[in-house]
């Protein structure tokens, strides 16, 4: 099996060469940008597993790129890890509204870092088939082949989509809370990370269209797909 491809795309060379080191031990294959522009040049010529994306960089900035890269179909379903410096909560919202599947905070723990890395690419890798196919009302679910479809157009999900949606139709009826969603979807349950959560749904709920309602909010506990 060939190694993951990772992007990593930080200005700041002794940060950028951490990542690199870090990943490479890890045994994924890496390249290293340090402009935005050139960034995205290289994603669409050749889309990479997985992205890691500091915000603040050269060219433009990594808001832009997730803009850039989410917009095309080809470059969609690449999946995103942001870095944002620590206290910009803003930022971190903002990088998940725009596409990001998950951030880690500078200064950061590169074991921690690893292990966010591990958990988005086993999301990304159809690793996750509860059954074959969930169908209602014109929303299909295709497990096995990681696809859903509305009225028969497909809809592009990011991989943390896709592993949300599934956790929620395979528990259809039953609440699911914030800290059962960050244990199952992103595989770890740190303190403040609840609002990656809902931005998550948010971000879901706008791409199902009309069948956004059957993503319930229980006040006070957490999420029930009701179907």
């Amino acid at each position: 099996m060939n190694p993951s491809k990772i992007l990593v795309v930080e200005d700041d060379h002794d940060i950028a060469q951490l990542l690199a080191i870090t990943m490479k031990k890890a045994g994924f294959e890496v390249a290293v940008s340090g402009n935005g522009h050139e960034a995205v040049n290289l994603i669409r010529a050749h889309p990479p597993d997985l992205l890691i994306l500091d915000l603040m960089i050269p060219g433009i900035d990594g808001f832009e790129v997730c803009k850039e890269i989410k917009r095309e179909p080809k470059t969609a379903s690449v999946p995103i890890l942001i870095l944002t410096a620590r206290g910009e909560e803003i930022d971190r919202v903002i990088g998940l509204e725009l596409g990001a599947d998950d951030y880690v905070v500078k200064p950061f723990s590169p074991r921690e870092l690893l292990l966010r890395v591990r958990a988005i690419l086993r999301r990304a890798g159809n690793e996750y088939h509860p059954k074959a196919v969930f169908q209602k009302s014109g929303l299909e679910i295709d497990f096995e082949g990681h696809r859903v479809s509305m009225e028969g157009q497909e809809i592009v999900l990011t991989a943390t989509e896709f592993k949300l949606l599934s956790e929620l139709t395979n528990s259809q009826g039953k609440v699911l809370n914030r800290e059962q969603l960050l244990d199952r979807v992103w595989g770890y349950h740190f303190e403040g990370y609840a609002r990656t959560v809902d931005t998550h749904i948010r971000r879901l709920r706008q791409k199902l269209l009309s069948c956004a309602d059957w993503i319930e909010t229980v006040r006070g506990v957490g999420y029930r797909f009701r179907g």
